[in-house]
């Protein structure tokens, strides 16, 4: 018997249960970390363990805070596979991810979305790495971070505007990294090799190292990773086969130091490269995997971060200082001659630099008395150079005669934007029993952005000089270049409130029930080509200032409950969500200048539900879904125009979603568990973006189009012994291979996203 409770201790680290936030103990604090780092005892299990969660900036049981949380510890992430954002949404109710390739990503909840790209506007899930929100907008390159030796991962559906700012419309993601243990001498591996297709090879490594310094006062772990993966999407235009690869790696180091019970101190510096050899969009019109363009389309990243964390413990509160520096340089190249169908090159290089810094200082007092409360305040800045290149190519300059440009960039100038966020905000809840409770939160707060043009660049008529030579046959005629002066930029600036009310009741021990009413907010946008008019089609829209802030309101309903003696687990949540102000994306169609805007508002219902179910110690259930209806219901008919939406249109969003999985735990082996499960995901289809061509009301566009109804199966079989696992799996067991994502925009060729091939492999890991 004592063999087997150490394997069923070691079986979580490779092959934990596949189940959310109802199965799940975990704690932010630091005492807690060492706590869950020491060895104890194990026990069989006899019910679900107790959840807890910092969604709130406090420990709590999952049960007892009045929102929707999902939570993915380690254990779950490494079973599974799991090392960037591609399987989170998978394991969320009523979450999707919207991934044009890898480095592009857009999350989105409850669906509160308009198209999968967004592009210059702020995304509707604010994502945290710690304390460092990373969302930005939606055409900006978004590293998809490592999740190795992470707390867990806890993501918030709906508005969290109060705790989290702009940028938290629909939901919060939030990546916790482990802290280090002065006390415990640890470290682990895990090697991940698979076979993606027929013979793409696909390559992950993780390690971690904890390292006591002095007794109980200081430590330090070490995080390392890297990625290898072979592509399985062949490239006509460059001719390059299984084009799509992409080499990951990086690591953390974190220094913990605590010299008194009262105060600590956490020193934390990350890096991490991430560099895809091409997209991974496809064109099915040119066969099964394969896309066009005329160079490698570059999504690849650099993102450094050092972040300072001061605590200090009062008597009756814990000061909190977090101070973050992110460096990221990104580059964003791209092919758009499908914006006129090939008929002559057309790309963009526009390679950028971001800094940010965040400061945010909290106040929370400690839990147990008739008041709860938190206060802080946030300090948000960021700015960002991006070198805009626009590129034709030497072949087709020679081709059409066109002459007079210094190379084959025929616009090349430099932007600066800088974004600050400034707030106040506080939360107060009043236990006024033991079993009946509110919460009241608020944020006020201020975002302003401005950007501006550098000196030194230059523009062309060379996309006119292209238009005649390739549809009216005009060729031959010399460019005109036009410098670029230094120019100051609109600034757009607007504050307001934010707010959260809930009151939760107990009826039975065992159930939790709340009511809650939130906001949320994203910041304004300002176009960088406002007020400009087409030089080929100059009867075209006309580009807008930019987008005032957008709002919601959401009313939920929620249960959580426990039953059949703690084996039996359910989180159910009704929501109703008024989207007020819309901030949309839209592109004009004679030159593909992208542009914001806003319409009038939609709405949002649903209701998501996570079940769990434990029989007997060896069989775990889980039932995720999300069945949601979102359609726009108030619009001007100067909104329809300009934006291509019309009245009654689906929002970016599945109608159904949802997954189930088995778990068996068996003996095996001698010395060993054993660990099968099986997991079942399906998502429903949804529009890529409004229906009509922005300017040209009731005409279809002709980048319209739907993602498939779709079912992937994963499987796994592992073997546990006292320090290490191996197992073997199947993702996407029945290659299924899908439309999950449509490009909205016209300049892409190859527009479409789909499920990743079928990939088999092994996972081998020790830990001492």
């Amino acid at each position: 018997m004592g063999n087997r409770l150490v394997a069923t201790a070691s079986v979580a680290v490779l092959l934990a249960m596949p189940v959310t936030a109802i199965a799940q103990a975990t704690s932010e604090a630091i005492e807690s970390q060492r706590q869950a780092n020491a060895q104890p005892e194990v026990v069989e299990p006899q019910e679900l363990d107790t959840v807890y969660v910092t969604a709130t900036r406090r420990t709590e049981r999952l049960q007892d805070v009045p929102l929707s949380v999902s939570v993915l510890s380690q254990d779950e992430l490494d079973a599974k596979g799991v090392v960037g954002y591609e399987g989170l949404a998978y394991e969320t109710p009523g979450v999707v991810l919207n991934r044009a390739s890898a480095n592009f990503n857009n999350f989105t909840a409850r669906g509160i979305a308009t198209n999968g790209y967004n592009a210059n506007l702020q995304s509707t899930v604010a994502i945290y790495i710690d304390e460092l929100p990373i969302s930005a907008n939606g055409n900006s390159t978004i590293l998809d971070p490592s999740l190795y030796d992470v707390e867990r991962v806890e993501f918030l559906r709906g508005p969290q505007g109060t705790l989290f700012g702009s940028g938290s419309l629909a939901g919060a993601l939030r990546i916790l990294t482990r802290a280090p243990d002065p006390n415990v001498l640890e470290g682990s591996f895990l090697a991940d090799v698979g076979i993606t297709g027929s013979n793409s090879l696909r390559q992950r490594y993780n390690a971690m190292l904890n390292i006591p310094l002095a007794q109980d006062t200081l430590a330090l772990r070490v995080v390392a990773f890297s990625r290898d993966e072979e592509g399985y999407i062949d490239n006509l235009g460059t001719g390059i086969e299984n084009a799509n690869s992409l080499e990951s790696k990086g690591g953390r180091a974190t220094l913990l130091w605590e010299p008194t019970d009262r105060f600590s101190a956490l020193v934390r510096v990350s890096r991490e490269e991430s560099t895809p050899e091409d997209s991974s969009l496809v064109n099915p019109d040119l066969g099964k995997d394969k896309r066009f363009s005329d160079r490698p389309d570059m999504f690849s990243g650099e993102m450094t971060n050092y972040n300072l964390t001061l605590g200090y413990q009062f008597d009756g509160a814990e000061l909190t200082s977090s101070s973050t520096w992110s460096d990221y340089e990104a580059l964003f190249n791209v092919d758009l001659a499908g914006t006129y169908g090939q008929a002559f090159a057309f790309g963009l290089d526009a390679p950028f630099e971001s800094d940010s810094f965040v400061q945010e200082v909290r106040l929370v007092s400690d839990t147990g008395g008739k008041l709860d409360w938190v206060l802080g305040g946030f300090y948000f800045e960021r700015e960002r150079v991006v070198n805009f290149g626009y590129r034709s190519n030497e072949q087709y300059l020679a081709r059409s005669g066109i002459t007079g440009l210094p190379n084959e960039y025929f616009m090349d100038y430099h932007t600066r934007d800088v974004t600050r966020e400034q707030a106040l905000f506080g939360q107060l809840t009043w236990n006024f029993t033991d079993d009946v409770w509110a919460t009241f939160g608020l944020r006020y707060g201020s975002i302003e952005a401005q950007g501006s043009t550098l000196a030194g660049g230059y523009t062309s008529d060379y996309l006119t000089l292209a238009y005649y030579c390739s549809f009216l046959d005009i060729c031959g005629l010399p460019a005109t270049i036009t410098p670029v002066d230094a120019a100051q930029g609109l600034k757009a600036k607007e504050s307001g409130p934010s707010y959260r009310v809930s009151a939760s009741w107990r009826p039975t021990p065992s159930i939790t029930t709340y009511a809650a009413v939130a906001t949320g907010f994203r910041a304004p946008v300002v176009n960088a080509q406002a007020g400009s008019v087409s030089s080929i089609d100059p009867d075209d829209l006309v580009i807008p200032f930019g987008a005032d802030s957008d709002d919601l309101v959401s009313y939920e309903l929620g249960l959580k409950g426990r039953w059949w003696d703690g084996r039996l687990a359910a989180n159910i949540a009704l929501f109703n969500i008024d989207w007020n102000d819309i901030q949309v994306q839209a592109n004009r169609v004679s030159d593909s200048i992208q542009f914001a805007t806003n319409i009038g508002g939609a709405y949002s219902r649903g209701v998501e539900f996570e079940l769990m179910a434990m029989p007997n110690q060896d069989w775990t259930f889980t039932l995720n879904g999300s069945i949601n209806r979102a359609k726009v219901d108030s619009l001007t008919d100067e909104e329809a125009a300009i934006s291509g939406a019309v009245l009654g249109a689906r929002l970016a969003g599945p109608e159904v979603s949802g997954s189930f999985t088995v778990n068996y735990q068996f003996d095996w082996l001698r010395n060993s568990v054993g660990n099968a499960s099986l997991a079942v995901v399906h998502v429903g289809g949804y529009p890529g973006s409004f229906p009509y061509v922005p300017g040209q009301p009731g005409v279809v566009s002709p980048t319209f189009d739907y993602t498939d109804d779709y079912t992937v199966v994963n499987a796994s079989l592992a073997a546990a012994f006292e320090r290490f696992t191996v197992g073997i799996y199947a993702e996407n067991l029945f290659d299924d291979r899908s439309i999950t994502y449509v490009h909205p925009e016209a300049f892409l060729d190859s527009r479409y996203g789909v499920v990743r091939p079928r990939t088999v492999g092994v996972r081998v890991g020790y830990q001492f």
